[in-house]
């Protein structure tokens, strides 16, 4: 069956709510498709309202709620449409969650799963654009996960539910229109997964995570058609940071472009290109993000902002000449 980057996480949460009686959903504008797109139709119908609950408009209140349920025992997913208006339940999040655990001797485990939405582009400006994986990525006990493609999209989200730690999920709206046939689900242990090739080249190593592994995927299409073999690994799994796949793959290429659609300065490029560095392997070695500037509120001024397949396709050139 043909599905949609959407329409697969609306399949996960589908098994979830099927398989799990002590799973539910809870976070702001969950039935309604100008919030959440297609990832969540007539869920709320299906399952009833009280297990998919559309909260009142207190993103810290719905998310120390499911930190809470966690500790007693429930599968909470917190699902928070922006990632920007998210920032008012930090406490909950890096303090509350991502601590319990540590601090009790692993005696309990809140495993909540927080779904924060990229919402970019389309002249929304600086205060409703931001992709801000790297600054949970940095924070100890809390795993990050981005599916860049229609299977992880569905399956990192099960493997997220079922996982004893709190995990934040973030997928990104750019996605949304991906197609893909699926099989049938078969959970995951997220605790092993961690970054995968998603095309095998040989000149140039590309590395990205989310929207940028779609844009990583075309670039290395175009520069097939200049000889260029391109090999694309997908991180998925920001934190924990698995980097064996990564550095296995530049070991051969012997050259690096790590794109991300976070800002340069300590984003989850320079990771990659230190855990290269670092375990002693020589090679050429670039990044793409975005410049270290607030997202723009000009169309004009976007299409400077954003990189693009041209942008990879360019730096890759340079990288290699």
């Amino acid at each position: 069956m043909k599905y949609n980057y959407g329409t697969a996480i609306c399949a996960a949460f589908e098994y979830i709510l099927e398989t799990y009686p002590e799973a539910f959903i809870l976070g702001q504008g969950l039935w309604s498709p100008w919030y959440v797109g297609n990832s969540m139709t007539d869920l709320d119908k299906k399952f009833g309202t009280h297990r998919v609950i559309d909260t009142p408009v207190s993103e810290l209140a719905c998310t120390g709620a499911g930190v809470g349920a966690a500790l007693a025992g429930m599968k909470p997913i917190v699902v928070h449409p922006r990632m920007d208006f998210m920032l008012y339940a930090m406490d909950a999040i890096v303090n509350q969650a991502a601590k319990w655990s540590h601090m009790v001797g692993g005696q309990a485990h809140p495993g909540v799963t927080i779904r924060a939405i990229i919402n970019r582009g389309g002249e929304q400006g600086a205060q409703h654009s931001q992709a801000l994986h790297a600054w949970f990525a940095h924070v100890p006990g809390l795993r990050v996960v981005m599916p860049a493609t229609v299977a992880d999209a569905r399956d990192l989200l099960i493997a997220s539910v079922v996982s004893r730690d709190p995990v934040m999920y973030i997928d990104d709206r750019w996605l949304y229109d991906l197609e893909d046939d699926l099989a049938p689900v078969e959970e995951l242990d997220l605790a092993v997964q961690g970054p995968r090739c998603l095309r095998e080249g040989r000149d140039l190593s590309l590395v990205a995570a989310g929207y940028s592994v779609r844009l990583a995927l075309d670039a290395a299409d175009r520069l097939s058609d200049k000889g260029i073999s391109a090999e694309v690994i997908d991180l998925r799994v920001l934190n924990p940071f698995a980097p064996e796949a990564v550095v296995e793959s530049v070991r051969k290429t012997g050259h690096l472009l790590a794109i991300d659609g976070g800002w340069r300065t300590c984003g989850i490029a320079g990771e990659v290109m230190a855990s290269v560095a670092e375990r002693g392997v020589s090679a050429r070695m670039g990044r793409i993000a975005l410049p270290d500037a607030p997202a723009p509120s000009s169309r004009v001024l976007e299409k400077a902002y954003y990189p693009t397949v041209d942008t990879i396709v360019a730096t890759a050139s340079r990288l290699l000449s």
